[in-house]
């Protein structure tokens, strides 16, 4: 119980505090939690990132999942996920109800503190996953592929295509150096299982069709995070004449100025169709496809992580995901957090608190939000 409680108090600090969308949050878990807290290795890190990004669904919330359920198991994983997803879910759902704040100063100064939070991970990431003339140029060409043909698919093809290199590339340095430390294993009940619940779950979602399946729908097939399920959503509910197109991009805007994850974008679209009830069964039903592959995912990777081709292909995929985060750093999170020497400044300073003064996450974006209110 106590790590449980430790896991819901980190989690619930980052729900109200980690702005700038997926790429951002990876940036405060691996601060957080390998820096910081220590509950794992920059190694094991890069594996629950891979993990992550082979499987489709809300990237950083199933690397928020991992996380929980390696400190306190499958009670740990739920606490994650509550209390990451809490506060955004409120705020999408107040934005729904009652208005729209997502032009404000704060959050632009929060936008801003989201490119330092990028490039110290990024940054960091590279010392680790890209450290090799042929790690770091897979990682360059990944980004210059994911900037140059912006798709959910040039994505995925890009992951698997870093994978491929690395299985010929880094075979015989796989072969030289232990693996890292196992993460915690999932119960082969509760793996197979989650896969199966998956496939039935989003089978019955695609014959039942209508509003609130389209979460599911939208959950389950979605590469790339966050910034690509919003478009995902739009075919799924405005084409389809759910939700009005002004309403639409109004919670458009609003998903990328509030903490957390944005896929809690289907809190706000459930409570414009159906109320606080509505928000919470569009929540529920866009995230439990990433929990259940999650659990999946980390079942079937315990089981095949000490293969040496996979071992090789893994260590391909972390230097893709570096060029992806890199990619990510430039846009969204550099085009929409600096607009001029203001938020450039701010975006600086929180640089330098987080790399060379060690100031917590939450302080910086606290005095990013206050710095903002007060310059932007």
């Amino acid at each position: 119980m106590p790590k449980v409680l430790e896991v819901l108090k980190s989690f619930s600090l980052l729900g109200f505090t980690a702005f700038g969308g997926p790429t951002a949050h990876l940036g405060y878990f691996r601060t957080e939690f390998v820096e910081r807290k220590k509950w794992l290795d920059d190694k094991q890190y890069s594996e629950i990132v891979a993990i992550s990004q082979l499987l489709p669904g809300p990237g950083s919330s199933q690397v928020g999942l991992a996380l929980g359920y390696q400190r306190a198991g499958f009670v740990g994983m739920a606490a994650a996920w509550f209390g990451f997803t809490l506060p955004s879910v409120v705020l999408m759902t107040a934005f729904a109800l009652l208005f729209d704040a997502s032009n404000a100063g704060w959050t632009l100064g929060l936008l801003a503190a989201a490119v330092a939070v990028v490039f110290h991970a990024v940054s960091g990431m590279a010392r680790t996953m890209a450290d090799t003339p042929l790690s770091a140029t897979i990682a360059v060409f990944s980004g210059i592929a994911v900037l140059a043909i912006p798709s959910a698919f040039t994505h995925l093809g890009v992951i698997l295509a870093a994978g491929v290199i690395g299985i010929f590339a880094f075979k015989k340095l796989v072969d030289e150096t232990p693996p890292a430390a196992p993460l915690r294993a999932i119960p082969a009940w509760a793996g197979i299982g989650a896969l199966i619940i998956f496939f039935l779950g989003l089978i019955a979602a695609i014959a039942a069709g209508g509003f609130y399946p389209a979460f599911y729908q939208a959950g389950s097939t979605v590469f790339g995070g966050g910034h690509v399920v919003l478009p995902l959503l739009e075919k799924l509910v405005v084409a389809t004449g759910w939700i009005p197109e002004n309403e639409f991009l109004a919670g458009y805007s609003a998903a990328q100025a509030v903490p957390g994850p944005m896929f809690t974008f289907a809190s706000y679209l459930g409570a414009v169709n159906g109320g606080v009830l509505g928000a919470l069964y569009a929540t529920l039903l866009i995230f439990i496809p990433g929990a259940l592959l999650t659990i999946a995912g980390l079942y079937f990777w315990g089981r095949w992580r000490e293969a040496p081709l996979l071992q090789a292909a893994i260590q391909g995929v972390n230097a893709g995901v570096v060029g992806l985060l890199g990619a990510a750093l430039y846009d969204p999170v550099f085009t929409h957090g600096i607009t001029g020497v203001a938020s450039l400044a701010i975006a600086a300073m929180c640089w330098l608190g987080l790399a060379k003064w060690k100031i917590p996450p939450w302080a910086i974006a606290l005095g990013a939000a206050l710095a903002g209110w007060v310059l932007l």
